[in-house]
């Protein structure tokens, strides 16, 4: 049976594109379109389909607050279409956090060097959100500089969070350190990841005892929102990454879009490297395997790896490297992602320590470096 697809944008040129696309994969069937926010939640109430395509500047009522009223009523996975610029950045991050779970830039030729590669992204990034189960989709996130509670320790047991094999053996609290020392987070997620990385973030405090770099999969243009939204709502510093930045406990450098995030030095003085990238053979550009291969040959096995929520498997063969220098890695659970992509190929690759679910990922982190 074909996902039910709504598609909703104010230029009829564009809803007939994104249908045809749409259509094109037997596993999808665009059952009617939208011309503007309202209708969009009028549409969504009345025919509950599974993915809803969704245009941020609409005549009557714009794409988020189109995206909060689905959310509150009919709640529905919900991919934004964006311009490229800091402004449509900054809106496409407001309507994550209302709840949409992804986001293609409205320019097809801005994501593929053909319209045949773009039309193949996006349907496959609508068959991937069309997959997650509609409990998980009303979970917006609220705007708040405070910390959200964290998990009461009688429910941080193996039965909540689990080791990598989902078999827990003995019931075993995560409420101490395991009494390893590190010297570095790095973090890697893509699709959810924005939501993910906030939920996480508010919650560590501004003495927060290790740098942590992060690899979001994301455009140029909006690494630098990003990192600025999450600096204002985070105790901790968070800033895009920059050329030459020392890595410093209680920061966190988000690497820059089309770029790739090198960590150099030494343990002691590690600094951060940003380097172009016009490789055919790199997918990602930022690339987790490529930043955590080089924290591995800096920081050895003194890293707290994590793999959140994201399409395909990058990830995989920088955590091995992590691990093979004796690195702790984490990832996130199936249930609490959005895509079960690459924290999935880290736990068949049997590379993962521990599996958690998102909300107990922050605890468990400011537990096991020792500050809480």
């Amino acid at each position: 049976m074909a996902y039910k697809v709504l598609v909703v944008d104010d230029s009829s040129f564009f809803r007939r594109r994104v249908t045809d696309i749409l259509n094109k994969d037997a596993k999808l069937n665009v059952i009617d379109v939208a011309v503007n926010g309202q209708e969009a939640v009028e549409k969504a109430i009345l025919l509950k389909p599974d993915v809803i395509t969704m245009d941020i500047e609409m005549p009557v009522l714009n794409g988020i607050d189109a995206v909060k009223q689905i959310m509150a009523k009919s709640p529905t996975a919900i991919l934004m279409f964006s311009s490229l610029t800091h402004q449509g950045a900054k809106a496409t991050l407001e309507a994550l956090e209302a709840g949409a779970i992804d986001f293609l830039p409205k320019k097809f030729s801005e994501i593929a060097k053909s319209s045949d590669e773009a039309g193949s992204l996006l349907r496959q990034r609508v068959v991937e959100i069309a997959r997650k189960p509609g409990s998980l989709k009303a979970k917006p996130i609220a705007r708040s500089r405070t910390p959200s509670p964290l998990i009461p320790k009688e429910r941080l047991t193996s039965s909540y969070i689990r080791p990598a094999n989902h078999i827990a053996k003995e019931k075993k609290s995560l409420t101490r350190s395991s009494g390893k020392e590190y010297k570095l987070m790095a973090i890697g997620t893509s699709t959810g990841g924005p939501v993910a990385l906030q939920k996480i973030l508010v919650q560590l405090d501004h003495n927060f005892p290790l740098p942590i770099i992060i690899v979001q999969h994301m455009p140029a243009a909006f690494t630098a929102a990003f990192a600025s939204r999450l600096n204002t709502l985070c105790k901790i510093t968070v800033k895009e990454a920059g050329n030459g930045d020392v890595l410093k406990p209680g920061h966190a450098y988000l690497a820059p879009g089309g770029r790739q995030m090198i960590i150099s030095g030494s343990a002691q003085s590690a600094k951060i490297k940003i380097l172009d990238d016009d490789s055919p053979k790199i997918t990602f550009k930022p690339s987790v395997d490529i930043s955590f291969g080089s924290a591995a040959k800096t920081f050895a096995g003194k890293v707290l790896g994590v793999i959140l929520t994201g399409m395909g498997s990058d990830g995989k063969e920088g955590s091995r490297m992590l691990k093979a220098n004796g690195a702790t890695i984490w990832s996130q659970d199936e249930e609490s992602c959005v895509v079960y992509g690459m924290p999935q190929a880290i736990d068949k690759a049997g590379l993962s320590d521990l599996s958690l679910p998102l909300d107990a990922i922050a605890a468990s982190m400011i537990k096991e470096v020792g500050c809480g």
